[in-house]
């Protein structure tokens, strides 16, 4: 290749920076009457290498074979998230048993409320009797019994209306329990789908970044056939090239990690990610935060089971306390003996001795009070944690905003560095992929920054009223 050439196809890329070193390569006797200008234009296949240089170059990157990975969908993004919520929820097999859980505590408290409603029993015997006492005639013979009892309580203390709150309460508390696992599916569920498209912008950075070095290095090998004393700038650009590929590679396996868990909650059938980099960038009020801890499911489970143990405990009082209870008894005997008689009054049961009532009654207070301490507890750890988590978001949001001024100081280095290295030869190329790298390094951090506080905001939520919420 002439030296001629050379310089058409560094000019034509943009990199004046070689053209000293190749001017010094050249004889030193030149005609004087041949214009400077001639050599200079550029042949038409330095146009294909200087357009990858873009970084918004739709063209395949060097590892295009996986880059639909790192592609967005135009689709709402709440909407999306939403649909995976629900995709997931209808999946549970664990949401699912707490369902049937639910519904067995409403029947239990169904049965407890019934309690109240009159009993009717009938019983029956039959078979061959006989009656032998000694000076009296002998009783033998077939004999059929029937009885009918019926039996209500008229007062009972109380206790069948502790009892009924007590079921009551067991049952709300099943019901939170199933609100509150279904808050952790959704709340894990909308956390995939944030670290999807976190690791998506990440391909995309990255993809930019190899793209970038793959410019660098079809230049370079370009310069070094000109100049092969830079052949150590060829080699540096190529290592830098392979660990931009390696970043590349290593974000396209945490996509598909993160898809495969993301499968196990909705399905198989995964729509592309949607652009999710601001859809939870707001961050909400903390004093009203702090309000909706009450409203959260966990706390709502727990101050149904305090209820439910101060009921039970109660109903324990009031079964060692006198009851009225209303009998109606009727029999009636066929065959041998035949005979009909009947009862009907109320029935007084006063409880004189009970060993170990105190016992029970001490414990179901004890119980009573540990479910009470849980209560508070679960309520304290929430509010600390709350308060933590609105700092780190907060902090995570300044982190974001401080990096958008950092990019632009970063850009503004990069490009300068690459102008002085192309046109005035005053930097290495070493400062150039410096540059580059840095830049890339802070738009890879301003990723993490946003979906950091996007991550910790969803949690926030979904200490209260839910995730779910803001989405709406």
């Amino acid at each position: 290749m002439s030296k001629t050439v050379v310089l058409s196809l560094l000019l034509g890329l943009g990199l004046s920076a070689a053209v000293p070193v190749a001017r010094a390569q050249a004889p030193a006797k030149k005609s004087a009457r041949t214009p400077v200008t001639a050599p200079l234009t550029a042949p038409a296949t330095a146009a294909p290498a200087q357009s990858r240089c873009a970084e918004d170059d739709a063209g395949p990157s060097r590892a295009g074979r996986d880059a639909t990975m790192v592609e967005t969908s135009a689709a709402d993004p709440r909407t999306q998230l939403q649909e995976l919520v629900e995709l997931a929820l209808q999946r549970s097999r664990s949401i699912g048993a707490l369902r049937l859980l639910t519904q067995a505590a409403e029947a239990d408290l169904a049965e407890t409320k019934a309690s109240r409603l009159p009993l009717v029993t009938l019983s029956g015997t039959g078979g061959y009797i006989g009656n032998v006492v000694p000076d009296m005639d002998t009783v033998k013979g077939l004999q059929g019994r029937a009885s009918v009892n019926v039996s209500a309580p008229l007062y009972d203390s109380g206790r069948i209306t502790k009892l009924t709150e007590w079921r009551l309460q067991l049952a709300s508390a099943a019901k939170f329990g199933q609100n509150s696992a279904e808050e952790q599916l959704a709340l894990q569920t909308v956390s995939l789908a944030l670290d999807r498209g976190r690791y998506t912008l990440q391909g995309q950075v990255y993809s930019q970044y190899v793209r970038k070095m793959a410019c660098l290095v079809d230049s370079l090998e370009i310069i070094t056939k000109a100049d092969r004393g830079r052949a150590s700038e060829l080699v540096q650009a190529q290592k830098s090239l392979q660990q931009a590929d390696l970043q590349y590679e290593q974000t396209l396996s945490a996509v598909r990690q993160t898809e495969i868990r993301l499968r196990r909650f909705v399905g198989d059938q995964l729509p592309p990610s949607a652009s999710l980099s601001s859809v939870l960038a707001r961050l909400p009020d903390l004093n009203e935060m702090q309000a909706d801890i009450l409203l959260a499911p966990d706390v709502a489970q727990a101050s149904a089971q305090a209820r439910a143990q101060r009921s039970y405990a109660e109903s324990v009082r009031a079964g060692q306390l006198p009851s009225v209870n209303l009998l109606v008894k009727g029999s009636a005997v066929v065959g041998q003996g035949r005979a009909n008689e009947w009862i009907g009054g109320v029935s007084v049961n006063i409880p004189l001795l009970q060993p170990g009532a105190d016992a029970a009654l001490t414990a179901a207070k004890s119980r009573y009070q540990a479910a009470t301490l849980q209560r508070d507890e679960t309520v304290e750890v929430k509010r600390y944690r709350l308060l933590e988590t609105y700092e780190t978001a907060t902090s995570a949001l300044d982190r974001a905003r401080r990096v958008v001024e950092i990019l632009r100081n970063s850009d503004r280095v990069r490009a300068s560095t690459l102008q002085q290295w192309q046109q005035l030869g005053r930097r290495s190329l070493f400062d150039v992929m410096a540059a580059e790298g840095d830049y890339y390094s802070m738009r890879v951090a301003h990723v993490n920054a946003l979906f950091d506080a996007q991550q910790l905001v969803a949690l926030m939520w979904s200490m209260g009223r839910g995730v779910l919420t803001p989405l709406r």
